[in-house]
C-alpha cells in the first residue's frame, strides 16, 4: 500500500524549458564565446540539455573546459529566479492526493529553492530536500534512505515520481521502491519502471483504488 509520494522537481512538477533560457542565459553566453570550441549545433544541443539535465552532466557531456565550468558554476551558484512559474496542468491532481509528499531535487541550492518558492508548492510537502552536488556527496538514493529512516516508511510504502530514468527513477529501482516515470512528451521507451505514464491520471487512480 502506497503511504507517501516522493517527487522530483524539474520536469516533474513543471516544464523546466519554460524558464531555462532565462536561467542559463549567462552560461549559454559563456559557451558561445570564442575559445569554447563549441559548434552552433553543439550549442543548440547543449541549450536543450540544460533544460532537462544538471549542468555538471552537460558540462561533462560536451567536454567543457575546467575554466569554463568554474565560471559557469560561480554564476549558477548565485542565480535565482523571481517570476511566477506555472506547474504542469495535471500537477494539481498530485497536489490533491491526500498522502504525505516529499520533494527531492538536486542542483544549485539558491536556484532550486527560488523555483520552489516561485511555484508556490513548498507547503505541499512534508519535507523538502535540496542537494547541491558541488557541496555534498549525497545521492538521491541516500536521500530516499534518509526519508525511510526518518519517517519509518518501508520501501513498498513509497512511490518515487520523476522524469529521469537515470536519476530518481534509477535510485528508487535500486532500493526496491516502486516508480512512476512521468513522461508527458513520450521521450522514453518503457523500461523497468513500475508505471510509465504521460499524465498523472494513472497515479490518482492507483491511490483511489487503495481506499
Amino acid at each position: 500500500m502506497i503511504k507517501a509520494l516522493i517527487l522530483d522537481l524539474d520536469n516533474t512538477i513543471f516544464p523546466t524549458k519554460t524558464i531555462s533560457d532565462e536561467v542559463f542565459a549567462k552560461v549559454e553566453k559563456l559557451m558561445a564565446a570564442p575559445g569554447s570550441n563549441m559548434s552552433k549545433e553543439q550549442l543548440e544541443e547543449a541549450r536543450m540539455e540544460l533544460s532537462r539535465t544538471p549542468f555538471q552532466k552537460v558540462a561533462d557531456q560536451f567536454g567543457l573546459s575546467e575554466e569554463l565550468k568554474t565560471k559557469a558554476t560561480e554564476i549558477l551558484n548565485n542565480t535565482t529566479y523571481d517570476k511566477p512559474i506555472a506547474p504542469y496542468k495535471d500537477y494539481e491532481m498530485v497536489h490533491t492526493i491526500p498522502l504525505p509528499k516529499f520533494l527531492v531535487t538536486f542542483g544549485f541550492v539558491k536556484l532550486q529553492q527560488s523555483k520552489i518558492d516561485c511555484l508556490g508548492v513548498r507547503s505541499h510537502f512534508k519535507d523538502v530536500f535540496v542537494v547541491d552536488p558541488e557541496r555534498s556527496s549525497k545521492t538521491k538514493r541516500d536521500i530516499f534512505l534518509d526519508i525511510m529512516a526518518k519517517y519509518g516508511y518501508d520501501k513498498k510504502e513509497l512511490l518515487a515520481i520523476g522524469d529521469d530514468p537515470e536519476s530518481e527513477i534509477a535510485a528508487a529501482i535500486d532500493l526496491g521502491i516502486p516508480t512512476y516515470l512521468y513522461d508527458p512528451e513520450s521521450r522514453f521507451k518503457t523500461g523497468k519502471v513500475t508505471y510509465h505514464e504521460q499524465s498523472y491520471k494513472k497515479l490518482v487512480k492507483l491511490i483511489d483504488e487503495q481506499k
